[in-house]
């Protein structure tokens, strides 16, 4: 199925919010500026079992879950860790590069509603894969985009895809995307999950994330839930 959609394009934003934590920022104060929306309803561990998963690293893992979380037949996504060597790592320890890990995501999808190639082409079309180890505003191999494989179907996906954007030639610049082998993923700290729809009023989640979702949306309307439109 050949399915190409407008590449997106990576728009350096002159503004001090980023996805970085600050010296002066604790987790503390971040998890004070959740808005006082109520939760979502969360599916258990013995309903997510019913599902598959696919992980994916592609520039802040705020913007990138609520990408995936957009999309139909994705039931639920959560922002973590992976790439890396350090076991637990935390979210100040990845994003001063001691982990060797990525911000990722872990993608549980129904099968029979959307399919792994389909979520490929949802996270090169999210996102600038040419960008070396950085996104927007963001920089840092932490940052860096890679798209897991859990099997050798998936890996021949990833990498056939690749090659139709390249012979396509959809973008200027050699894909720099790393198509790894998925080990372990590690769920980050809980003020990071939802972060995008708890804290509608965040700068960078309006500068930063927000105009990302919707160009995104833009090019993949027949790919979104019925009230991500």
């Amino acid at each position: 199925m050949k399915i190409l959609r407008i590449p997106f394009l990576a728009i350096i934003l002159l503004i001090s919010a980023n996805c970085q934590p600050k010296s002066t920022k604790t987790t503390k104060t971040v998890a004070q500026e959740i808005s006082s929306e109520p939760a979502k309803v969360m599916l258990t561990a013995e309903d997510l079992q019913k599902y598959e998963t696919a992980y994916f690293a592609s520039g802040c893992f705020w913007c990138v879950e609520a990408i995936f979380e957009s999309v139909k037949g994705v039931k639920e996504v959560y922002s973590g860790y992976s790439g890396g060597k350090e076991k637990n790592p935390t979210y100040e320890e990845v994003a001063y590069g001691r982990t060797g890990h990525a911000e990722a995501v872990e993608i549980f999808y129904d099968p029979e509603v959307i399919n792994f190639t389909q979520l490929v082409q949802v996270f090169f079309g999210s996102h600038d894969p040419t960008s070396l180890n950085r996104q927007g505003p963001d920089r840092g191999a932490h940052y860096r985009s890679i798209a897991f494989y859990k099997n050798p179907e998936e890996q021949k996906i990833i990498q056939d895809y690749i090659a139709l954007l390249e012979s396509e030639k959809v973008y200027n610049s050699p894909i720099v995307t790393q198509i790894a082998p998925f080990e372990t993923f590690y769920k980050a700290e809980e003020y990071h999950q939802d972060f995008e729809r708890r804290n509608p009023y965040n700068s960078y989640i309006r500068n930063v994330s927000v105009p990302r979702l919707n160009r995104f949306k833009e090019n993949f309307q027949s790919y979104l839930k019925e009230d991500a439109h």
